[in-house]
């Protein structure tokens, strides 16, 4: 079974450590451990009669839902998708007929997938400084700076950054909105930031044609099975994109899941509260462990320098813990230096604080 190159593959990990996956401790995928919430759970299991007939192809009570999420906007402005990944196609479709998009590296692998699908001209601005790479320093670079560098027809950037974690505040953002023809903000992981640190450019959408927001439900909610994510973009570009896709893209079941943990409000504040603390704990950790070199992160994952090799470093940890690391050799920039773990419980953390130490021989 080859390498894969995106977390969460428990197929390939069991494989490796030679049992269920079941019993494999993953940290390869940044999903929240707080999840699925039972909101979910009881949606999907009274969704099961639905089964039987087609989903609604508006999904029109999934963006009404989400409407009450983003107030300032009308249905007609939100696009519901088969997890983020399908709308990233659409955006790349778009971002494809301009001369160039400019990609902040390193970079999610699913953009280069996307926009290499329609032939895009792409150019990668590095978020390292001249070194950084090998040298671990915190990026050295002013955000204000290397934004100032980026050129270009379209722009695809995510926020907060994969792997990295960083985070863009939106004034820092808001000049590239007049510098570019179209820009694609991938926000996937802003759930995880509470809402007096939100950064979004959501508010922003209806005062700029040429904005689009990516939004996942999946990451936040643990519910990547489902595969569920929503676009906010101008109305005539959601009916031109429409007309690509599939008719029924989401099952009935992810659409139910959708609405309802969209309203579980006890839960959004229970993650809330949790990630700091635990975050915490794993990057003092981590940063106690000779050799590693844990980067600040505002979201629930670090990206992790290891003086090692990480890849051999990720086999050991599954053959003697069952603990799975996500590698960075999808990353071309970082490869086989960098690795990045998940924010889990603070009883996973320690088991992979611990796990580390062990097989490293600390």
């Amino acid at each position: 079974m080859m390498r894969p190159t995106h977390g969460g593959n428990l197929a390939w990990a069991a494989t490796v450590a030679d049992c269920s996956p079941a019993s494999i401790l993953d940290f390869s995928a940044s999903i929240n451990p707080l999840g699925p919430p039972s909101s979910a759970i009881r949606a999907i299991k009274s969704g099961l009669t639905d089964l039987v007939a087609y989903p609604d192809p508006s999904y029109y009570q999934l963006r009404e839902a989400l409407r009450k999420v983003h107030p300032t906007l009308t249905p007609d402005w939100i696009f519901p998708g088969n997890g983020s990944a399908e709308l990233l196609t659409w955006a790349a479709r778009e971002l494809s007929q301009l001369g160039e998009t400019a990609i902040l590296t390193p970079a999610f692998s699913d953009y280069q997938r996307a926009l290499k699908a329609f032939d895009a001209n792409v150019r990668g601005y590095s978020l390292f400084g001249e070194g950084e790479v090998d040298s671990g320093f915190c990026f050295p670079l002013s955000t204000s700076a290397l934004l100032d560098k980026l050129s270009g027809g379209g722009l695809l950037l995510n926020n907060p950054h994969n792997p990295t974690g960083l985070l863009f505040n939106r004034e820092t953002l808001l000049p590239l909105l007049d510098k570019f023809a179209l820009v694609v903000v991938d926000e996937a992981f802003m759930d995880f930031i509470p809402p007096n640190q939100d950064q979004s450019l959501i508010p922003l959408v209806q005062d700029y044609p040429n904005l689009v927001i990516l939004r996942s439900l999946t990451k936040f909610y643990s519910l990547p099975g489902l595969r569920l994510g929503y676009c906010v973009t101008y109305p005539d570009r959601l009916r031109r994109w429409q007309e690509w896709r599939d008719p029924w893209p989401v099952n009935v079941l992810a659409e139910a899941a959708g609405i309802a943990v969209l309203q579980d409000t006890e839960f959004q504040e229970e993650t809330w509260a949790w990630l700091p603390t635990a975050r915490s704990q794993l990057f003092a950790g981590l940063s106690q462990l000779p050799g590693f070199h844990p980067y600040p992160s505002a979201a629930n994952f670090l990206l992790v320098r290891y003086e090692g090799s990480c890849s051999q470093l990720q086999e050991r940890l599954l053959k003697e813990k069952r603990i799975l690391i996500r590698d960075c050799l999808s990353f071309p920039e970082l490869g086989d230096r960098y690795f990045r773990v998940a924010v889990r419980r603070e009883e996973d953390n320690q088991r992979l604080l611990e796990g580390l130490s062990l097989v490293v021989g600390y």
